[in-house]
């Protein structure tokens, strides 16, 4: 009895040594919204955002200052990557440029939208960046596909918590940068690629 005790107190111990995982998410902690670009809606079919193989998991892979990667089983995006990013993406897209998702309001016209994330590093005490395709292509007749590829690099000073917070900039940039065009496609303006 005394010797299964022992055991059971030993691998408890063994258990709790191992640091429970953080979470963390792409979606915006802001409490206020950022400053609405349009009222009027712009109804979009975002698509399921593609990743690179190496990133596609919830656990982080970083690249350290020796260019090597490792894989942080500690620190995880609470949602698949590809999940993460399209509901980031829609986020900024509905907040600041009145997107409306047309499977839950249906409507003749709208921008079907794809993106194909093609970089996302995480760089140790460096940088996070994001470089992605994506293509919008509106149902109004007359209108061509848009074609864009866009890069967008935040700084990085600290630990998980500041490379979760660049990693947010960026995608609110990068969905800063689709918006201001998807709008003005929406609208029947010319539109050229950033």
């Amino acid at each position: 009895m005394k010797t299964l005790l022992s055991l059971t107190v030993v691998l408890l111990a063994a258990c709790s040594s191992t640091p429970a995982p953080r979470f963390h998410s792409l979606l915006s902690t802001q409490a206020a919204p950022a400053e609405a670009v349009s009222t009027v809606p712009l109804p979009l079919d975002i698509g399921p955002v593609s990743v690179p193989p190496a990133v596609d998991q919830q656990q982080w892979v970083v690249r350290l200052p020796d260019d090597s990667l490792r894989i942080l089983e500690q620190e995880q995006w609470v949602a698949p990557l590809r999940d993460e990013l399209r509901a980031a993406l829609f986020d900024r897209l509905a907040r600041r440029y009145g997107a409306v998702d047309v499977r839950t309001a249906p409507t003749a016209e709208f921008v079907r939208l794809k993106v194909d994330v093609q970089r996302f590093e995480s760089m140790a005490a460096r940088e996070v960046w994001i470089e992605a395709v994506w293509t919008a292509a509106p149902t109004a007749k007359g209108n061509a596909p848009l074609v864009c590829r866009s890069s967008v690099r935040e700084p990085v000073n600290g630990d998980a918590q500041a490379l979760a917070a660049a990693h947010r900039r960026a995608v609110n940039a990068l969905a800063d940068l689709m918006g201001q065009r998807l709008l003005a496609m929406y609208n029947g303006a010319g539109v050229r690629c950033p």
